[in-house]
């Protein structure tokens, strides 16, 4: 179900075409390229880190994605080829990066992608597997554990892990740290025979409804997984590529992938007509010029030459209206004139009347011996 290789330099590997690939970078085998530790006889625990791409390019092929948890663990290479890439050779090159010596090493993993003649098989099923990360999944006897469940629960004849895909890749969130919670995984199988009830039980209205509800669906055969996998069946994709094959091949209708004759191409000639854009311009500006001068000596009739005048408007205004408003025009322009002249004498209301200390009478002071702009409006009695 699945090719498992250890790295070696200028590996060559066969993987099938829509068979589950899955390529291991063990740490200990690049601890021997890198310098050892000073001390003799000290253990080597050098931080390493991997960068994958496919030869003359910075990323790497479509179909294979690579894992490295932490700069203490190995580094995995994992994917589904296409048949696109049966027959052509795929180069991968391998850096390794030692973190504390900064040292590099390279490797070559060349990849031939064999065509597989059961592909691709007709039923497909995919399950969501909550508590496991993808690196997890990847282990060779993890995988094999989970693919024996399946068997046992779908009866098969030729039964092939397609591929695995991380929850994160398909829009999950990265889980809280607590209680050592998973990320979750996608595990793609196919087979040969019709699925099992055990796995159309999903599709029952009651279990529908229960998922509708975030409600765990009551399938009989989920204590064959529960052991060590916890999947979460409404969650479960059932595709029977048969049939799909079949309903495309009715509904598709193909042509011979020629286009209808539409005759010679006659491309303009060289000699164009001369045209009058005088219509074009009256159209354009002449008539909404023309309609907003109209409006511009209408407004300009209303606004001057409708003017009733000032006389008209006192005539009709009553005789003690005006004569209040003639009083508040006097007296606002009295209280302008005396604030304009601020050099006169305060009143007498507000200077002192006795002395604060022997009580006499004081007399009104002139303007030129008295500071009215420090004197207090009331001085305080002793």
């Amino acid at each position: 179900y699945t090719i498992l290789s250890k790295v070696h330099s200028d590996r060559n590997v066969y993987p099938s075409a829509g068979v589950l690939f899955v390529h291991v970078l063990e740490r200990e085998y690049f601890k021997g390229e890198f310098p050892p530790y000073p001390k003799p006889g000290e253990i080597s625990n050098d931080p390493i880190t991997f960068n994958t791409n496919l030869m003359g390019y910075p990323d790497r092929p479509g179909w294979l994605r690579y894992i490295q948890r932490t700069p203490y663990s190995d580094g995995v290479l994992y994917g589904s080829p296409t048949v696109e890439n049966v027959g052509k050779p795929t180069i991968i090159e391998i850096t390794a990066y030692n973190r504390r010596t900064f040292e590099t090493a390279r490797h070559n993993l060349i990849i031939n992608i064999m065509s597989a003649e059961d592909f691709p098989l007709p039923y497909q099923a995919e399950f969501f597997i909550r508590n496991m990360n993808v690196e997890e999944m990847l282990a060779s006897e993890v995988l094999g554990d989970f693919l024996g469940a399946v068997k046992n629960v779908w009866q098969p004849e030729r039964l092939n892990a397609i591929n695995i895909t991380s929850a994160l890749d398909r829009g999950g969130r990265v889980p809280l740290p607590i209680n050592d919670m998973k990320e979750g995984v996608y595990v793609m199988v196919g087979a040969d025979v019709p699925f099992s009830s055990c796995l159309r039980e999903v599709e029952n209205p009651q279990n529908q409804l229960r998922c509708s509800q975030e409600m765990e669906p009551v399938i009989t055969c989920d204590k064959k997984f529960r052991t060590q996998f916890h999947i979460d069946w409404c969650k479960i994709s059932l595709v029977s590529y048969f049939i799909f094959c079949i309903k495309m091949m009715f509904e598709v209708i193909r042509g011979e992938g020629i286009l209808p004759d539409g005759g010679e191409y006659k491309p303009p000639s060289d000699t164009l007509k001369s045209r009058d854009y005088y219509s074009d311009f009256l159209i354009t500006l002449a008539v909404p010029s023309a309609i907003a001068l109209v409006l511009f000596l209408i407004l300009a009739y209303i606004m001057c030459c409708r003017r009733e005048g000032v006389e008209k408007r006192n005539m009709q205004t009553p005789d003690i209206q005006l004569v209040h408003h003639s009083a508040i025009q006097k007296s606002t322009k009295e209280l302008r004139d005396m604030s304009k002249n601020r050099e006169i004498a305060w009143p007498l209301s507000t200077l002192p009347v006795f002395h604060p200390v022997t009580g006499e009478i004081v007399p009104a002071l002139h303007t030129d011996s008295y500071d009215n702009t420090s004197m207090p409006l009331m001085q305080t009695q002793q």
